[in-house]
């Protein structure tokens, strides 16, 4: 297109955007305010027809406002739900234009509309929270080729007529397209739990009444300071990782921060601001756009491209509105949806007092999963399409016991999901009553049970749980939760705070296990294969000492004169292990020379992950202080199933022969090497398998706080020696169906779990 054309386009979409933004500000009725819109769009794209029709209840669509079509026919005209051109665009949710338009084969005339001369044809869904509420319509008597400019800025138009289309539709008659009807998506549970409130959507609301601008010049020096703040920020991320990046990782994040400086991107919303558009609602328009491309995109190369790009826009639009703005923050008792979040963006609604949170993406073993558990909320993840199913203040039930999202709800429902809250209330206040009590059968069998955690709230409440200490610190949130690597002062910082915290009780410090599913944003993120199998973990330490031996002199420097306990994740081989220990006692080392204090005592541990590591158990003797086994890794390597695949995660079960004769494996030739072991994957706080774990020799249990109630009162319960005898018996039958029978010995023994 010539340069003048352009202009022209631009000029004309700038007068449209200016009186519509006049004519949502005036007094007029909603049925007015269509009329005046359709007769507004006609005449200033020099259309001879410009119609508005809408969605009803029976999901057909109704001719609302017509400019140029017979008036009569307004509020008679309907079609099917897939019926004609505008069915096409509806239910496709696409633009269409035409040249010739009665020569489609989905043309559908209807003689009371007076449309049969009109031949030039351009529609465009009108788009709300996902749903589409209706179609938008120009035609022209000619055969004329509508641009893209001209599509864009009908887009736009119908973007903007979302919220009066569906409050003029409540008053006329009587349907609010407003509200969804009621649904439910499954997922799978993240932190177990229960919890009823509105949805506050994460991804930044434009609002309406933020679309347009009376000041182009002004609205793109706003977007240039936020666009200069963006980029600012991701350059200052990809320096400060420079020691820690390098290969395909960085290669990542040279690409993202080559996204954030793309000139068309950044033209594309100068153009949006151009025609009349605020800074927001041009960024909202581009990420719209983005969304659908993702939605339809297979290629997995590309989906991620578009989630980069996505989560830019999101990040302009925070910059635009300024990061934490009071007006973004969720209501008391909300329900967080979101489509993905990072530990740093789940930890700014700590103090929000939230009642759930839904994530389309996220597994059980996600970093995210992990922070909710540290914040103590119900939370569901793999709830697919729950963004676009869902509107900023719909009421929404979170059933994170059986992984399901009840989406505006009937009263009876709500009435039922009181009541387990109720229910749930009590049962907390009687886990309150044993926290002092100590975790022993009634025959004398004593368990020791301690807290998992990762981030230094996590231990606030370490007393009210009764915990132990601390079995498992992951130290790699405070990596995952920042945009640039912690300095040696920062990591010090925050391992002395935790040990104070903790004070005399043991807590067991895990080095970084980063890689696989969990990246750090510093990081970008490799495209391995098979990540979980890949370059993580103590793996990535050994390979690059620089950076874990700095993690390693911040530990030993907040330990002062305390003693210190580090434990290695996902270690291979004896080999690994010694050389890892190697590397401790070098800093250990270092400090002696330059005169910093040393632990009064250093107990250096291995995670149990793989099962090349579970077979070396016997030649760890005088070498491992202690071991512990994390079932979560141990069991997608064992069965050969990604525990972040929802297709397989849950296709093998931890309570079969198979897994438990490993299991029975590793507590053997840990008692014979006469090395202290401990269980603190997912598995020692589900009290049915911590049970059959406790009758194979593990006494030791590490989990996260919410469970170590439940946990307790199922051990003071029981009769060990009888529990066990039944459970070893039936273990060694070999039976298929081992799950079923082990809940007959509970429920026969009267146990609560």
């Amino acid at each position: 297109m010539s340069p003048n054309r352009t202009f022209v386009a631009a000029g004309t979409a700038r007068l449209l955007m200016s009186r519509l933004r006049e004519l949502m500000a005036s007094e007029a009725e909603q049925q007015e305010r269509l009329d005046r819109v359709v007769q507004l769009i006609a005449t200033t794209m020099v259309a001879d027809v410009c119609s508005i029709y809408v969605r009803s209840g029976d999901n057909s669509l109704l001719l609302m406002a017509t400019e140029g079509l017979e008036r009569e026919a307004v509020g008679r005209t309907r079609l099917a739900e897939n019926e004609g051109l505008v069915g096409l665009i509806a239910s496709s949710a696409r633009p269409k234009r035409l040249k010739n338009a009665p020569s489609h084969p989905r043309f559908s005339y209807r003689p009371e509309t007076g449309e049969d001369p009109y031949h030039g044809f351009l529609g465009v869904p009108i788009l709300r929270g996902g749903r589409v509420l209706g179609v938008l319509v120009v035609q022209n008597r000619t055969e004329r080729n509508y641009d893209d400019e001209e599509m864009e800025s009908l887009q736009t138009i119908a973007m903007v007529l979302a919220e009066i289309v569906a409050i003029a539709l409540d008053e006329r008659i009587g349907l609010d397209l407003r509200a969804l009807p009621p649904g439910e998506i499954s997922g799978r549970s993240l932190n177990e739990g229960l919890g009823i409130g509105p949805v506050h959507l994460h991804d930044p609301v434009v609002s309406p009444a933020r679309f347009f601008s009376q000041d182009p010049e002004a609205e793109g020096e706003r977007l240039d300071a936020a666009l200069a703040g963006l980029r600012q920020s991701i350059d200052t991320m990809l320096n400060r990782a420079t020691p820690v990046l390098f290969g395909e990782s960085r290669d990542v994040l040279e690409t993202y921060r080559l996204f954030a400086h793309d000139p068309s991107w950044e033209t594309r919303l100068h153009d949006a601001i151009q025609s009349g558009l605020s800074a927001e609602a041009a960024v909202d328009r581009t990420r719209r756009e983005h969304r659908v491309r993702l939605e339809n995109a297979k290629d997995a190369y590309l989906r991620e491209r578009l989630h980069d790009f996505e989560d830019l826009e999101n990040r302009l639009l925070r910059h635009l509105s300024g990061e934490g703005a009071a007006d973004h923050k969720p209501l008391p008792g909300s329900i967080l949806v979101a489509s993905r979040l990072g530990p740093a963006e789940l930890l700014e609604y700590r103090d929000c007092n939230l009642s759930g949170i839904v994530l389309e993406e996220g597994g059980a073993g996600s970093h995210a999963a992990i922070v909710a558990r540290a914040i103590g909320v119900p939370a569901i993840g793999d709830a697919e399409g729950i963004v676009s199913r869902v509107e900023q203040g719909d009421e929404a039930i979170v059933d994170a016991i059986t992984g399901m999202v009840f989406l505006r709800p009937t009263h009876d429902v709500v009435d039922t999901y009181n009541q387990r809250i109720i229910i749930s209330g009590d049962e907390r206040a009687e886990y309150a009553k044993l926290v002092d009590l100590p975790a022993v059968t009634k025959d004398g069998v004593k368990f020791e049970l301690f807290l998992n955690a990762g981030l230094s709230f996590d231990l606030d409440h370490l007393e009210a749980t009764g915990a132990e200490g601390v079995g498992l610190f992951r130290t790699e949130f405070q990596f995952l939760s920042s945009q640039t690597v912690p300095t040696l002062e920062e990591q010090a910082a925050f391992y002395e705070d935790a040990m104070a915290r903790v004070g005399d009780r043991s807590m067991v410090f895990r080095t970084l296990d980063l890689g696989g599913d969990k990246v750090a944003p510093f990081m970008g993120g490799d495209r391995e294969e098979n990540p979980a199998l890949g370059w993580r973990a103590l793996r990535l330490a050994l390979d690059k000492p620089y950076f874990f031996r700095r993690q390693l002199r911040a530990l030993i420097r907040a330990s002062k004169s305390r003693p210190l306990r580090l434990m290695f994740p996902m270690v291979c081989s004896v080999k690994e292990f010694i050389e890892a220990r190697a590397l401790v006692d070098a800093e250990i080392e270092w400090a002696k020379k330059f005169g910093r204090e040393t632990p009064s005592k250093l107990e250096v541990g291995a995670m149990v992950e793989t099962p090349s590591f579970a077979f070396s158990i016997d030649a760890l003797k005088d070498k491992v202080d202690f071991l512990s086994v994390g079932t979560n890794d141990l069991m997608q390597f064992f069965f050969a199933a990604d525990r972040e695949n929802k297709l397989v995660s849950e296709r093998y079960d931890l309570l079969s022969y198979p897994a438990l004769s490993l299991m029975k494996h590793i507590v053997e030739s840990a008692n014979r090497a006469q090395i202290p072991i401990s269980i603190c994957g997912e598995a020692a706080g589900r009290p049915l398998e911590a049970l059959v774990l406790a009758c194979l020799g593990y006494r030791r249990l590490s989990m996260q706080g919410a469970r170590l109630g439940p946990m307790k009162r199922m051990i003071r319960g029981m009769e060990f020696a009888k529990v066990s005898e039944k459970v070893n018996f039936l273990i060694d039958s070999q039976t298929t169906d081992l799950r079923k029978e082990i809940l007959k010995i509970i429920q026969q023994s009267d146990l609560q779990v």
